[in-house]
């Protein structure tokens, strides 16, 4: 069986969509991989969404160990090596630091889901869909890494119609 791998899902804000990512995984990927998230430093929310607590209460995936974080603390000395970072957001794909760790990184674009004029049931509907994409991109993954096919470079083509891509070591 193939180690376990840390997986960093990085969105600017780390309140829904990179939470959602961090809940899915750690649900589905259980002693498989370890999930983590982060956003950007000065723009990190200071808490998880309220929409992205109630999205993944509904799908029964648990809510206790999330918190937001930003990425500097997946920088210090001694933290957590990250084997692969999906950035959830075309900011982050181009504005995250030098990584300390040789990790393989894919997109996985999803649109912005906290600061929007909508109603918060669109917002709930919107996170839904979201989390649904995910689950099923998430899903892939472990059909990959069940039958020893998982691949690190896998990562960026997963639920995606275009074809796969080899990934960008940082």
């Amino acid at each position: 069986m193939s180690p376990v791998a840390n997986v960093l899902f990085v969105s600017a804000e780390n309140a829904v969509r990179s939470q959602l990512a961090e809940a899915c995984l750690r649900h589905i990927g259980k002693g498989r991989f370890n999930a983590f998230s982060c956003g950007v430093p000065e723009k990190t929310a200071m808490t998880v969404s309220p929409v992205a607590l109630e999205v993944l209460h509904r799908a029964g995936m648990p809510i206790a160990r999330l918190s937001t974080k930003s990425w500097e603390q997946f920088l210090a000395p001694g933290g957590t090596r990250i084997d692969i970072i999906v950035a959830l957001d075309g900011a982050t794909v181009h504005s995250h630091p030098a990584w300390p760790w040789q990790a393989h990184s894919a997109h996985w674009d999803y649109p912005p889901l906290l600061h929007t004029l909508t109603p918060v049931s669109n917002r709930v509907q919107q996170a839904e869909q979201t989390l649904h994409s995910l689950r099923r991109r998430v899903e892939l993954v472990m059909n990959l890494h069940d039958s020893g096919k998982l691949r690190r470079e896998d990562w960026q083509g997963i639920g995606d119609a275009s074809p796969l891509v080899e990934l960008s070591a940082d």
